[in-house]
């Protein structure tokens, strides 16, 4: 009895860690109801997907892939979409193993997010983007990333009320 009482606390312990560095659950954003137009990204160490959409529509579309490494030319490449799209909130894609556990994308996504509210000054979204590449490339996307930023913002969009 003994046994399986300690095997059972040490499930539990492992489980409960496990929560910690599991994805947040889903929820609703709270956004306003004004909020009409948004960009959408897929952060990459190397590409960026980019996306414009917009909440009466619900969809989103394709804009050019930031291929930029460093932060300041990421940071300035968006800034131009800001400028040309004008939106009032931005969309980022946050990466998780497929159990939900976070890995270093992760951070670096959540990282690339902060960036953005400093600098822009504009609310940021966060999305769960798991398998978003790989639905891209199952669809035939041709810039992948591009189609991940779409995909991660339609479901943004599918979320608001």
């Amino acid at each position: 009895m003994n046994d399986i009482s300690t095997s059972n606390k040490a499930a539990d312990a492992a489980f409960s860690s496990a929560e910690i560095t599991a994805a947040p659950a889903p929820e609703k954003p709270e956004v306003p109801a004004h909020f009409r137009q948004f960009l959408g990204f897929d952060f990459g160490i190397k590409r960026t997907g980019c996306a414009s959409g917009n909440r009466v529509l619900g969809g989103a579309n394709p804009l050019p892939t930031i291929k930029a490494e460093g932060a300041d030319a990421r940071l300035q490449a968006v800034d131009k979409l800001i400028r040309e799209w004008q939106p009032n909130a931005l969309v980022i894609g946050v990466p998780y193993h497929p159990d939900g556990a976070a890995h270093e994308n992760t951070a670096r996504a959540l990282k690339f997010g902060r960036q953005l509210r400093s600098r822009f000054k504009l609310p940021v979204y966060e999305v769960d983007e798991r398998y978003s590449t790989t639905e891209a490339l199952a669809g035939g996307a041709r810039d992948a990333d591009a189609a991940s930023a779409c995909i991660i913002l339609e479901q943004f969009l599918r979320s608001l009320p």
